[in-house]
């Protein structure tokens, strides 16, 4: 029996990486304009708020916020992807292994959290208008934002350190696209009891419970919506949050559909495909959701084009 401590490497193998080279090409190309488009978009929708005074409200703030945790997100994994296709070195050393689970699990954390936050913003937008200034102010905002990136990185610390007590036995090879903490799951031959621990304390902090209250919040916040009288006042209410609203039902639906499949050799594929999905698309989808959906954003950035 082989244990973690002298574990040297990993071998990073996801499905669609076992074919001819027209497809390894196709990888390359796809996953270069995934991660190329999510920079560039997430980094126009942050220069776009930091330059435009009008912008520089708590909903901006926070979505200036997902826009920097979203370019995180694809380059804790997408970099490495490239790598290992460009270079046909699918080895990752164990330090490498833990340090990129660490921070994926890190922005995948702050991202619930900011999600949270910014429906908790749409809610006292909607239904506490007249003190909207007052219980969000900037200094609870920064607050919130602080104690997002705070959590993130303790709960990541916890995630990680009970992952490190995991044992390893004959098998090195990753079905997976990073080192993630649900294949190092499959391939492990025992020291996963506190992992288990954490894990299911994990995802009731920081998964079920922010989505619960976002439910909560969109309950309420349609409520409000159908009992204004104006026609115009209803559809300018449900702008202002519909474009979070889509966002929120696409990550939280892809990232519950990855750790809802049963570990078996049938869904092998549907769960790195949709582990991609979350992970790459979703972080680059998310600023061009909210700049299509939003005047605001859409005019600044004109502005922005024009002066240029």
């Amino acid at each position: 029996m082989e244990s973690n401590t002298s574990m040297l490497e990993f071998i990073i193998l996801p499905s669609f990486m076992q074919g001819n080279n027209t497809f390894y090409i196709f990888n390359v190309v796809l996953f270069f304009l995934i991660y190329f488009i999510g920079i560039l978009v997430n980094l126009t929708i942050i220069t776009v708020i930091c330059l435009d005074r009008h912008l520089h409200t708590q909903m901006y703030l926070f979505l200036c916020n997902l826009s920097v945790i979203d370019i995180c997100y694809t380059t804790v994994t997408v970099p490495k992807l490239l790598y290992i296709l460009l270079s046909g070195n699918n080895t990752i050393s164990f330090s490498q292994c833990f340090i990129q689970i660490y921070f994926f699990l890190f922005v995948a954390v702050s991202e619930n959290l900011v999600i949270f936050v910014m429906a908790y913003d749409r809610y006292v937008a909607i239904c506490h208008p007249l003190d909207y200034h007052r219980i969000l102010n900037k200094k609870i905002c920064i607050l919130f934002i602080m104690v997002t990136w705070i959590c993130g990185a303790v709960n990541s610390s916890l995630m990680t350190s009970s992952t490190l007590k995991m044992i390893f036995c004959s098998s090195v090879t990753i079905h997976q696209f990073f080192c993630d903490v649900k294949a190092l799951i499959n391939i492990s031959c025992g020291g996963t009891q506190m992992f288990y621990i954490v894990m299911y304390i994990d995802i009731l902090v920081f998964a079920l419970l922010p989505v619960m209250c976002n439910l909560m919040s969109y309950v309420k916040i349609i409520r409000a919506i159908l009992c204004i009288k104006s026609k115009d006042g209803r559809s300018k209410a449900f702008s202002t949050c519909s474009s979070h609203l889509i966002v929120m039902v696409i990550y939280y639906g892809s990232a519950a559909s990855v750790y809802m499949i049963p570990p078996s050799d049938h869904y092998e594929l549907l769960e790195q495909i949709l582990t991609v999905f979350y992970s790459t698309v979703v972080p680059m989808l998310n600023p061009l959701i909210y700049s299509i959906r939003n005047k605001e954003v859409k005019s600044s950035l004109w502005k922005l084009i024009g002066k240029y």
